[in-house]
């Protein structure tokens, strides 16, 4: 299967747009400039191409000032350097969007050159794949425009020469460790470039430089390697900013949880309670200093409310009996003998040797092996409802010892770990139960496989994530990535090393369980990153329903705990607060319908009347558009001409190294008669699709068509705007809906939508099911709706309600619309109603209120609903608004 991706995600175009506004006003023709790169030793040379930028500091400054004000971000007071932020949630589409962004700042200004940094093997792997699957979905987008991509390679610096002289869009690909240093290969004269240092090729080209993950870059010499690539500005894209640079766009965890484009997070905790008749020890850490060798462990210990765990540093002589209040378990045989570094154990004086990460006592095997009981159960419940679907569910395990999954024989043959042990023998428990027989189409050995770095033998081995020995593990676990989706693929538990943290995600991924000795020390955010995209199903095509994104996370420790973990890392990283949006799995809540609503008249006779699927078409007349959208370009922006500054230095030569003083500075406007005018008409045509004479009619009606001559890119985008936001308006204005034949929502949809939620303050409990179509609960979204639902279900009048269905949508132009509410009313005469409920204070003053989008998606529910005989269509606050 193929991996589909969506071109038209509003908030991914707002984080496109924040970075393509920057450079509002720059002229197409001049965003490029050829150069001779001469070689000493040849007769010929190289004809270079190079990004060029002519906007003033003071332009891009207007520009971003703009873009925070209409992103809701606090607005900068000046420039910090030519660096931009971008922070998006994991699992939101980062690099989806940076390299879209790409092709739009090639579109729009004509920038070819651009070089992408990554911190890792694992994100460098992730890029690829992206540039690999995407390449189709972006040239269908843009025309085929011709693009090179290629990684750098340290063997063949040589191949840099291509970067600099093709007039392609040229991406290169390039890990921060390859040019950080000045040993690198990369940074050193090189033969084969005619003693020339590689890095110069890049130099020239003055390339727009991305930056992925930035906070991994903020040391001095990364930030002054990337200074060095002397970039015309670097993008810098991570849910995780260590600093915020020009920030231009923001999508932090809460705006993505809320807005569901990440899955739902839920916890499921287990926690070992009321283990404390063993003499548990588990060591955490051994440490040497010069003068002495420490270990840090946890013991049980006695204290006033009771036993409890407590951490404590220990030397070698120390007696666990003291130091645990003299708790009798400890009496015999726990003296610390020895604390080997070397080896990174210990040894107690009954003759137990115990390495870090070890625990003796507990039920901390018990704790693990239930943990993977959990999330096979889970796994085979979700698959069994979303495989019906064409969704494939996965599970990812994080094990922090390779050798509690794989081990070896004395003859290097692989074995199975307690872990792959214990896997097999519950999954095998659970798909021989009746419920889940339907599940069992693969051997036990098939559906589970384990993803870790192998050594020059073969043998798998643990790795810290970022060395080249873990080059094989991300290129075999990213190469799988969609092959992983397919239902024919047995393989769906993954087990890997706790180091894959960052560069690899599945949208598939819907259990994360975490196999440690003690509770994981894996940032919480790394960890749920790993399964935070939404799902996909078997043509490749994202699914956001609520009900299918559920993401499980198995955890160690208390739900409270992972919660607060959670949270605390949220409000450190991105200054906002998580607060109540975790949830614990054990309060999923069924949603059903009530048995046999589907043969209750009242909702039969609602039913009948909105069933009907339609489809739409729009009128306006060519005359009213012109006469609007002139007054709407007349009331653009002034369009400012284009300025350059320049900012002169000294340079001084002195003992401790060259350094720059500041002498002054100046800047040039560029006057109307310098700019090449382009095809202004064919240029808007292209972003409206209206006419080259409506156009022209327009613009000469505006009074502004001179200002082309001022700033003909500036003028031309304000323009594009304002007739947009024009045609829009008049099309749903003028809209008309009309029934398709004998098209309609057919009733299996109900059955088919199997509602599994989590009850909130709005959720609804039903105490009358024979007045709506719900069992027990209404899932609500807000406290308007909730007090609506009320009020129907005491009300004389209301007769019947129900709220409509996700899946009931009504087609606009500005996407898909669904209603709140279906409503028979019964008093003298009986009415059918269709009601949106909004808190609009004043039904006087219902308009006012709502945003832009919603009047115009209400616009289209009137026009939608006008075409049903007998159906009346209100925006309402209260029930007692319904009749007037």
């Amino acid at each position: 299967m193929k991996l589909t991706f969506e071109s038209n995600l509003s908030y991914q175009q707002e984080a496109i747009k924040s970075i393509t506004d920057l450079f509002e006003g720059q002229p197409l023709e001049d965003s490029l400039i050829e150069f001779n790169l001469k070689e000493e030793g040849t007769l010929d040379f190289i004809n270079g191409v190079s990004n060029n930028l002519i906007l003033s500091e003071e332009q891009i400054l207007a520009n971003l000032k703009g873009i925070q004000s209409a992103n809701e971000i606090s607005v900068s007071k000046k420039l910090d350097g030519m660096h931009f932020s971008i922070e998006m949630e994991t699992g939101t589409g980062k690099t989806y969007v940076y390299l879209r962004t790409i092709y739009e700042l090639n579109k729009l200004y004509g920038f070819k050159k651009f070089v992408i940094v990554v911190p890792s093997v694992a994100i460098r792997e992730g890029v690829l794949k992206n540039l690999e699957i995407t390449h189709e979905h972006f040239q269908t987008l843009y025309d085929n425009v011709p693009i090179n991509y290629q990684v750098y390679d340290g063997a063949k610096p040589s191949t840099l020469r291509g970067f600099t002289t093709n007039h392609n869009i040229e991406v290169l690909v390039i890990n921060i460790d390859s040019f950080a240093k000045d040993i690198n290969i990369i940074n050193k004269p090189n033969d084969k470039l005619n003693g020339q240092r590689p890095v110069e090729f890049i130099q020239a080209t003055h390339p727009i430089v991305i930056v992925d993950e930035p906070q991994n870059m903020e040391t001095e010499k990364r930030k002054a390697a990337i200074e060095n690539l002397n970039a015309l500005c670097t993008l810098r894209y991570s849910a995780t900013h260590k600093n915020q640079y020009n920030l231009t766009y923001s999508l932090n965890p809460v705006k993505a949880y809320d807005l569901g484009l990440v899955k739902q997070i839920e916890v499921d905790s287990i926690i070992e309670e009321n283990a404390f008749n063993d003499a548990f020890v588990f060591v955490e850490s051994i440490t040497a200093t010069k003068s002495k060798v420490s270990a840090k462990i946890t013991i049980n210990s006695n204290d006033k409310g009771g036993v409890k765990k407590k951490t404590l540093t220990v030397n070698v002589g120390d007696d666990l009996y003291k130091l645990s209040n003299e708790r009798e378990i400890y009496a015999d045989g726990y003296i610390i003998e020895e604390i080997d570094a070397t080896n990174q154990c210990i040894s107690i004086s009954n003759g137990n040797l115990l390495y870090k990460g070890d625990t003796q006592g507990g039920l901390t095997y018990e704790v693990m092996k239930f943990q993977i009981r959990k999330t096979i159960e889970e796994h085979l419940k979700k698959e069994k409802r979303l495989n019906k679907s064409g969704i494939k569910v996965l599970s990812l395990i994080f094990i922090d010892k390779v050798a509690n999954y794989r081990t070896y024989d004395d003859s290097g043959n692989p074995k199975k770990g307690k872990f792959a042990k214990w896997f097999e023998e519950i999954y095998q428990e659970f798909i021989s139960k009746p419920a889940f027989k339907e599940l069992d189409r693969f051997s036990v050995e098939e559906t589970h496989n384990g993803y870790f770095s192998q050594d020059n033998k073969g043998k798998v081995k643990d790795t810290s994530g970022e060395t080249k020995a873990d080059d094989d593990t991300y290129n075999l676990i990213m190469k799988d990535k969609e092959k992983l989706l397919g239902l024919e693929n047995p393989l769906r538990f993954i087990f890997s090393h706790s180091a894959l943290r960052e560069g690899w995600d599945n949208p598939n991924v819907f259990q994360i369980c975490t196999l440690n000795e003690t509770k994981s020390d894996i940032k919480k955010r790394q960890e749920i990153g790993r399964g935070l995209r939404l799902a996909v199903d078997q043509s490749g095509k994202r699914t956001y329903d609520p009900n299918v994104n559920q993401l499980t996370v198995i955890a160690n420790e208390s739900y409270d705990d992972f919660a607060k973990a959670l949270q605390k890392e949220i409000e450190e990283d991105c200054g906002v607060s998580f607060t109540g949006r975790i949830k614990r799995s054990i309060d999923r809540t069924p949603i059903k319908y009530r048995k046999g609503f589907e043969a209750d008249p009242r909702f039969l006779e609602i039913w009948e009347k909105l069933k009907k699927k339609t489809s739409y078409r729009v009128d306006y007349q060519t005359d009213e558009l012109i006469v609007l959208a002139s007054k709407a370009v007349k009331n653009i922006p002034e369009v400012k001409p284009p300025s350059i500054r320049s900012t002169k230095v000294g340079i001084n030569m002195k003992g401790e190294g060259v350094t720059t003083s500041y002498v002054g500075e100046g800047i040039e406007t560029y006057n109307r008669n310098t700019w090449k005018i382009p095809d202004v008409l064919g240029y808007i045509q292209s972003k409206t699709e209206l006419t080259r004479s409506t156009i022209q009619d327009i613009l000469i009606s505006s009074g502004r068509i001179e200002d082309v001559l001022i700033n003909p890119q500036l003028f031309l985008d304000f323009s594009i705007q304002a007739i947009n936001r024009t045609l829009n308006s008049l099309m749903i204005e003028g809209i008309k809906y009309q029934k398709i034949g004998g098209a309609e929502y057919e009733m299996s949809l109900f059955e088919a939508q199997e509602l599994d939620v989590y009850l909130n303050d709005f959720s609804f409990k039903v105490s009358d099911p024979s007045k709506t179509i719900y069992d027990e609960f209404i899932p609500l979204d807000s406290g308007v709706e909730s007090q609506f639902a009320k009020d129907c279900e005491t009300s004389d009048q209301i007769k019947f309600y129900f709220k409509l269905p996700t899946w009931f949508k009504i087609p606009t132009p500005i996407g898909n619309y669904n209603p709140d509410w279906a409503l028979v009313f019964e008093d003298d005469q009986k009415i059918y109603f269709v009601a949106e409920t909004k808190d609009i204070g004043n039904p006087q003053d219902a308009y006012s209120n709502l945003r832009v989008k919603e009047k115009m998606k209400i616009d289209c529910g009137k026009a939608h609903f006008k075409e049903f005989e007998n159906l009346e269509y209100r925006v309402v606050k209260k029930v007692s608004e319904l009749i007037n």
